[in-house]
């Protein structure tokens, strides 16, 4: 018998070392079933129930083993999968923010694209249109459509500082929170198990010596009973006996030990340490669903902050929208395309008797004048030929520089913008010479700062272009005279260099015979715009300054008189000048007279004049002795 449960002790031993391997589980299941259902055996019809069962020593220690781990383990499996699924669901969660920021971004970025596409572009003719008020209106809008794309942008920023990046490092401390205690929690539940098999252990060695000692016992008992044993082995039996009851105490109180101290670690395992893992990890949790709701709550603010932009966008849309007016749209285009032409008169009647012939009378202001009826027209008289509004006028693209291809009134605005223009480029160039001027003096005053000359050659460019801007205006304004009809006369004061006017009024009379033809529109009907610009030209080639000053071609080639080297580079954009580049080799054919200007060439048909300060010229001997 004691042999019979030796053996069971050592299967169950072997059983024990496997109690906490993955092949356990239908072990467990199968151990718990036997000791809670009841015995087919013993049913109804036998009147026991399963209490009366008896588990083998294995199976109860089994069991005792297996409600620890239930009662712990298996807690901290379920903990492990609940903790595991909210970790997850924060990464699902900061996954969808990034989405939106993502979403948020494209967005913005498309309206912006939007905005930008619609822009009117540069000298186009959106932009043109944009002195009407319902142009304007809409580049507001597109305008504030970016200011909103750049509210998205704003939303895009936010949600990933003010979550994404957050969650994304909280979701690294929670891991490693969560895996220290469920760390711990193992370490505290295998010290636990530890300890219970050393208690075991103690018990089993216990019961052995004392089954041993009960042995050793009555051997000896039946040694000093038998009259045949000697006394040496009596003797030899008693201490033998008196060993094994003393190795019995002594396991008894190493059980004894054992015991107390499993009861300890047991009480405080369930009772502290295992609650206090727990503790910690429903902290965690409830912290992690915290940091989730204020992430929610952030997530509502980030759009909740950019609203009030949002809205001042929209009201500016509106404002946009409202400040439309089709009142002044119109009277801006009456404006624009105002012409200044008076109607048409009334058409003469033309009688038509027996023998005579139809002559059409051509009326000045008819809206059907032929080029042929305006050749026909004595060449004395001085028509105003108009370009009505209903004829098509084919005379498209830029138009001469006088703008005469227009109707009056819109070639009066456009002179009076070019000189206006031009006036902004002469008070450009006067502020840069005034400024050059100054630098000019304080290199005077203080010659090491820089050299004074150095500054000449830029004052006589800008000088000069000052000149041909100055002539430009004249010009300008000569022709803005005459459509506002106040050309000036010989009593007028001089209010130009030339004398042209002076010229044309003199020569009147030979003008108007000579341009009695006026020009003629291409569909037929004729105008005289440009009766006056012929005037002053005409005046122009009757003038002996223009004669001497622009009749080349009866001048000869004026002959080398010595050789010049540039020595700094030189832009000639003014007419009459020639460009040069540092170091380049010309002919000299004229010298400085005074002016600041040499004249040079550089092949048979190129020369023109250089700034004497820009040049190094080297005379020939014939040249410097005449």
């Amino acid at each position: 018998m004691t042999m019979s449960m030796l053996r069971r002790r050592s299967e169950f031993f072997g059983l024990l070392d496997t109690v906490c391997s993955p092949k356990t589980d239908t072990m467990k299941t199968d151990v718990l079933r036997r000791a809670s259902a009841p015995n087919p055996g013993m049913g109804a019809g036998t009147g026991l129930s399963h209490e009366t069962q008896q588990l083998t020593p294995s199976e109860e220690y089994l069991q005792t083993l297996l409600q620890m781990k239930i009662t712990s383990s298996d807690q901290f499996d379920n903990l492990e999968k609940h903790t595991q699924s909210g970790i997850e669901f924060v990464e699902r969660y900061t996954k969808f923010v990034k989405e939106r920021s993502e979403i948020e971004i494209n967005y913005a970025k498309q309206i912006k694209n939007l905005s930008k596409k619609y822009q009117p572009k540069k000298n186009s003719k959106e932009e043109e249109e944009n002195k009407y008020t319902s142009c304007r209106a809409f580049l507001s809008t597109l305008n504030e459509l970016n200011d909103y794309a750049g509210q998205h942008e704003v939303i895009a920023e936010n949600l990933t500082s003010q979550i994404i990046t957050e969650l994304l490092r909280y979701l690294t401390e929670l891991k490693a929170e969560r895996k220290s205690h469920f760390h711990d929690g193992r370490k505290a539940q295998q010290h636990i198990e530890c300890s219970w098999k050393q208690l075991e252990s103690s018990k089993r060695r216990f019961e052995r010596d004392c089954k041993e000692a009960d042995r050793a016992q009555q051997y000896f008992e039946r040694m000093d009973a038998d009259i045949n044993v000697t006394k040496a082995d009596v003797e030899k039996a008693r201490q033998q006996a008196q060993m094994r009851h003393q190795m019995a105490a002594d396991s008894k109180s190493e059980y004894s030990n054992f015991l107390t101290k499993f009861n300890q670690e047991q009480n405080e395992h369930y009772y502290t340490l295992i609650p206090n893992i727990f503790q910690k990890l429903q902290e965690m949790e409830e912290r992690r669903i915290e940091r989730v709701g204020v992430s929610m709550k952030t997530y509502a603010e980030v759009d909740r902050e950019v609203l009030p932009i949002v809205g001042k966008c929209l009201d500016g849309m509106t404002k946009a929208a409202e400040s439309i007016e089709p009142k002044t749209d119109s009277k801006q285009v009456v404006e624009s395309y105002k012409s200044g032409f008076e109607p048409p008169g009334d058409v003469e009647f033309e009688d038509y008797g027996p023998g005579q012939s139809m002559k059409r009378t051509v009326s000045e202001t008819s809206l059907s004048n032929s080029r042929g009826e305006a050749k026909e027209r004595p060449s004395g008289g001085k028509s105003k030929g108009k370009l009505w509004p209903f004829i098509k006028n084919k005379n498209k693209g830029s138009g001469p520089e006088d703008f005469s291809h227009l109707p009056p009134e819109q070639r009066r605005k456009k002179l009076q913008a070019k000189i206006d223009d031009l006036n902004k480029d002469i008070q450009k160039e006067m502020d840069q010479k005034d400024a050059l001027t100054k630098m000019k003096g304080v290199y005077e005053k203080n010659p090491q700062m820089g050299d004074p000359a150095s500054v000449d050659p830029r004052l006589v460019e800008m000088a000069m272009n000052i000149e041909k801007l100055q002539s430009e205006v004249q010009k300008f304004e000569g022709w803005l005279a005459e459509v506002e009809g106040r050309l000036p006369s010989k009593s007028d004061p001089p209010r130009r260099q030339s004398g042209l006017y002076e010229t044309q009024n003199s020569n009147s009379s030979t003008v108007a015979n000579n341009c009695a033809q006026d020009r003629e529109s291409p569909d037929g009907s004729y105008t005289e715009e440009q009766s006056s610009e012929t005037q002053v030209k005409v005046a122009i080639a009757n003038t002996p300054e223009f004669d001497d000053e622009f009749d080349d071609g009866d001048e000869e080639t004026l002959p080398t008189i010595g050789t010049c080297k540039a020595i700094y580079q030189f832009e000639g954009h003014n007419e009459g000048t020639i460009s040069v580049t540092e170091g380049e080799l010309l002919y000299v054919i004229e010298e400085d007279k005074g002016d600041g200007w040499t004249r040079v060439r550089r092949n048979e048909e190129e020369e023109g004049y250089v700034p004497t300060s820009y040049v190094e010229v080297l005379l020939e001997t014939n040249a410097k002795d005449s």
